[in-house]
């Protein structure tokens, strides 16, 4: 019982310092050039978010 409730404060204290620091935690990892890479290159890699980014940049006929 007091195993369970240490494990469930602990989540939850990490979870609210995370979430309160959560873009400094961002920034700190976004800052690393090949972390960086590795976000930009996955999140370029889903369609809908490409052809949005390539039709707000050149231009185009909006599908909104």
């Amino acid at each position: 019982m007091s195993r369970t409730l240490t494990s469930i404060l602990l989540i939850g204290t990490i979870g609210y310092t995370a979430y309160r620091y959560r873009y400094r935690l961002l920034n700190l990892l976004i800052g690393t050039g090949w972390v960086r890479r590795i976000a930009v290159g996955s999140f370029m890699s889903l369609p809908f978010v490409k052809n949005k980014l390539i039709q707000s940049v050149f231009g185009g006929p909006s599908a909104w």
